[in-house]
């Protein structure tokens, strides 16, 4: 089959690999009918997430058909259309009966890689590195997915696949960004710093849950009128100071809660550009550090953006200062698959709004680079693995 691989920093290709097979009673092999790549697959690109190995396959965004299925699996048939979720839960330990899903504590077979940096494991995700798990990921022709009695939703309407793929990742990650804000209807502002796929998501959530004015906070003027027509009110962070604009339009208090969803590779900031590349700093908090100044005192601040490590001058003394509550994690996507396919089969939302760039797998390469370049006025593209 074909498949996208991680062949070293900024170097992706698409090879021949061999087709993916049971290993597991519980797994099951689906044929990928679209997936995507992630703002958080450029982390991978770019070279800022350790344990990656030439020949990866990459991608944690994906749907398809069930074409073979383990004795264990007694949910799913061959035939069946589904989403799968990124995390990978075992549905069994205390974390997934909790929902917790992100958190499983049986589905990475290299736990002890993150324990060494991270103290606990978080749960195996697909296409995303060997401290993760090691899982081929879904930017594929097919894919293995463990677990598979506990993970993909099925889908039995005929919606397309552009309106359901991003219950993959996309659409919950912002959904729970969004929710972790104790939203009240009518009454709750939301700061939103980041407007790529992540942030649109969080800000289509934040107003689907009620929020009173949503704020949304780039420097790419093709995502700030994407946010703008969803409602928001677009800051570019190249023309104000944001902070001083924000206290402006919420009476000197500052958003009630604020969302990052830029995570590591933030921009506007020479000192965590010059320390990353150095090594000396794993991420480039620079939105963090606006969020946590901006953020009202005793709000919240919800971090969906993707942090792997080290981070340096955090105002660590502002948040805890002015009492803010701060909530964040990979997402637990299951715990939102059957919600938030309610709301897109109810036309609450149809999250194909977000997609730019629709190509076949064999122009993986060039999409990364188009992704990552932010040209072309990309913001999420969708791989066709048959095209």
């Amino acid at each position: 089959m074909k498949a996208v691989c991680w062949m070293g920093t900024r170097q992706i290709e698409v090879q021949e690999v061999p087709d993916p097979t049971i290993l597991n009673p519980r797994d099951a092999i689906v044929r990928i009918t679209s997936t995507a790549i992630c703002g958080s697959d450029l982390h991978l690109y770019n070279g800022y997430v350790p344990t990656m190995e030439k020949g990866d396959i990459l991608g944690h965004e994906f749907m398809g058909v069930v074409v073979a299925v383990g004795p264990a699996v007694k949910n799913l048939q061959v035939g069946d259309r589904v989403v799968v979720p990124f995390p990978i839960g075992c549905g069994g330990c205390m974390h997934c009966r909790r929902t917790e899903w992100s958190c499983c504590d049986n589905s990475n077979p290299n736990a002890k890689l993150a324990e060494a940096l991270w103290g606990q494991s978080p749960a195996g995700i697909f296409g995303y590195s060997h401290m993760m798990g090691g899982y081929a990921g879904g930017q594929a022709q097919y894919a293995r997915v463990p677990y598979a009695d506990t993970g993909p939703i099925k889908i039995e309407s005929d919606l397309p696949d552009e309106k359901v793929l991003f219950l993959s990742d996309i659409f919950p990650t912002g959904y729970m960004a969004a929710e972790q804000c104790d939203i009240q209807p009518g009454r709750t502002t939301v700061a939103v710093w980041g407007c790529g796929p992540v942030g649109q998501f969080a800000i289509r959530s934040a107003l689907l849950l009620g929020a009173a004015k949503v704020y949304a906070i780039d420097s790419i003027p093709e995502r700030l009128r994407m946010a703008e027509a969803s409602g928001a009110i677009a800051l570019n962070s190249d023309e104000e100071d944001v902070h001083e604009r924000l206290k402006a339009m919420t009476g000197g208090r500052g958003p009630d809660a604020a969302i990052d969803a830029v995570g590591m590779e933030a921009h506007g900031s020479l000192y965590d550009d010059v320390k990353q590349k150095l090594k000396l700093e794993q991420d480039r908090p620079y939105a963090l550090r606006q969020a946590m100044r901006a953020v009202r005192k005793a709000g919240v601040l919800s971090v969906p953006g993707v942090y792997s490590g080290f981070i340096d001058k955090v105002p660590f003394g502002a948040v805890f200062n002015k009492g803010v509550s701060l909530r964040m994690g990979q997402t637990h996507v299951h715990r939102y698959l059957k919600p938030l396919l309610q709301l897109i089969e109810e036309g609450k939302i149809d999250p194909s709004f977000v997609i730019t760039h629709k190509i076949p797998l064999s122009l993986a390469p060039e999409a990364y680079e188009t992704f990552s370049e932010k040209k072309d006025e990309c913001i999420k593209v969708v791989l066709d693995p048959a095209a």
